[in-house]
């Protein structure tokens, strides 16, 4: 499926690049409204990359997730939210210890109205100094979104005691959960 997917009154998409897949899967998972979550890669030049590929950070494409959500129930502003809450916007093309422009931040807008949406938030959190730092959240037209390979789906919920999950992850939806609590799933 590619960036010219269609967009209904109960299905609109977003996708989001905020350091590794996993992470930014586990959190928007639990959103009322959200359908579904994939994670992918988008941004770069090479066609079906492979995540070993992604990884060397030669292809340009972003570890990123397609949310599939239905805007009655949760606005891509309600998304856009908790997507500058669950990253550090402000580090250039790394989170935490993953480095590389795989893992930067960024926003693949499917339309004007996400584009402009997403750099009213930016500026709206610059002007309030939310960060001390400035924000390096990239906006790019989305593209053609290559699904990662099947392990990576739904990462956190099947591997939940694997270090990374342990110790990067958990903390993260925890944190998560506590700010957001009104906004989950049932």
């Amino acid at each position: 499926m590619d960036a010219t997917i269609q967009t209904s009154d109960s299905i609109a998409y977003a996708t989001f690049g905020a350091g590794c897949f996993w992470c930014v899967e586990a959190v928007f998972q639990d959103l009322y409204g959200v359908i579904l979550v994939e994670s992918g890669y988008m941004g770069g030049t090479l066609k079906d990359p492979t995540y070993k590929q992604v990884c060397s950070g030669s292809t340009g494409h972003a570890e990123v997730c397609r949310i599939t959500f239905d805007p009655r129930k949760i606005t891509f502003k309600e998304l856009l939210e908790v997507f500058w809450q669950t990253h550090d916007p402000t580090t250039l093309n790394m989170q935490g210890n993953d480095i590389g422009t795989q893992y930067r931040s960024a926003i693949f807008y499917y339309d004007e109205y996400q584009k402009k949406e997403s750099e009213f938030y930016k500026q709206e959190l610059e002007n309030a100094h939310i960060f001390s730092n400035p924000i390096v959240t990239t906006f790019e037209p989305a593209s053609i979104f290559y699904k990662a390979e099947d392990y990576h789906q739904n990462y956190y919920s099947q591997n939940e005691d694997q270090p990374y999950c342990a110790f990067v992850i958990k903390p993260k939806v925890e944190k998560f959960r506590k700010i957001f609590s009104k906004k989950l799933k049932p």
